[in-house]
């Protein structure tokens, strides 16, 4: 109980600091103290410093570069504020593991499940990390991206595009995760781990990679993509574009909307996690 009332501690705590440094709006805040006091009260500190590895790296990087990435930000980003939507794609699938990792661990104390659900959660932050990195660097890239289904030259922030600086940044912003959670297991913060700690990150890694792949492939071809007639271009924004023009569907499911999308990320890199896991 006292670790449980530690970890909603910090987890109100930390929310409450992100909102104050506006890196989370009213409700992403509710939403992160949720998961925070999951993560962080059942884990522990090993796992709450996954978690931030991903939140405070994938942040800062939010407001680094801004006036490049002012124009794209109209078009597709939500802007570096997250909302309880985002907070949830990004970590509703750590905080089941996490859970399930406690449940197992209380129950079947030594399973190999330990193992499984450690990797899922990790890889999961590190496909969000990749995600956002990916994003946020991507726009740096001297060419125009390409899209992943034609390959042919898109406006940078288009869904579903890649570019090699943006592809590095994923790399180095999974592997950050991944690195982070080698080093929580070395030191003893998460314990029942049963593999090396380089075949934990490289499975961690390569789940978070294979995320953020899943996720642009989907932005590039099932995400809902609308067309502002005014600024004649693709947005994700709707129903209203920045300039206050009504948006229509251009293509696209209708639900598949970009928090959807970032799920998808996080959970395809935490089956990832598993799969590999389960080889090796």
């Amino acid at each position: 109980m006292a670790k449980f009332l530690i970890g909603l501690v910090l987890g109100v705590g930390i929310a409450y600091l992100a909102y104050r440094a506006r890196a989370l709006n009213q409700r992403g805040a509710v939403a992160a103290a949720i998961l925070g006091t999951v993560v962080f009260g059942l884990g522990g500190l090993g796992w709450a410093i996954v978690t931030l590895t991903f939140f405070i790296s994938a942040s800062g990087l939010s407001r680094l570069f801004t006036s490049r990435k002012h124009d794209v930000g109209q078009d597709f980003a939500k802007g570096s504020r997250r909302d309880a939507g985002q907070v949830a794609a990004n970590g509703a699938i750590g905080g089941t593991a996490a859970l399930a990792y406690f449940l197992v661990d209380r129950y079947a104390p030594g399973s190999s499940l330990l193992t499984l659900m450690w990797l899922a959660f990790a890889a999961s932050f590190a496909g969000a990390n990749a995600d956002t990195w990916a994003t946020e660097l991507g726009v740096l890239n001297p060419q125009l991206p390409v899209l992943l289904t034609s390959f042919k030259r898109v406006p940078q922030g288009t869904s579903g595009a890649v570019s090699l600086v943006g592809t590095l940044a994923a790399l180095l912003g999974a592997a950050l995760v991944a690195g982070a959670a080698v080093l929580v297991v070395q030191v003893g913060w998460v314990s029942g781990i049963g593999l090396p700690s380089w075949v934990q990150f490289i499975v961690i890694t390569v789940g978070g990679l294979l995320g953020a792949f899943i996720d642009s492939l989907l932005g590039a071809s099932a995400q809902a993509v609308y067309y502002c007639p005014a600024c004649q271009m693709e947005t994700e924004r709707y129903p209203f574009h920045g300039c206050g023009t009504q948006t229509s569907r251009r293509r696209g499911l209708l639900w598949l909307n970009n928090d959807w999308v970032n799920a998808a990320c996080t959970f395809s890199a935490g089956m990832v996690g598993i799969l590999l896991g389960i080889i090796f």
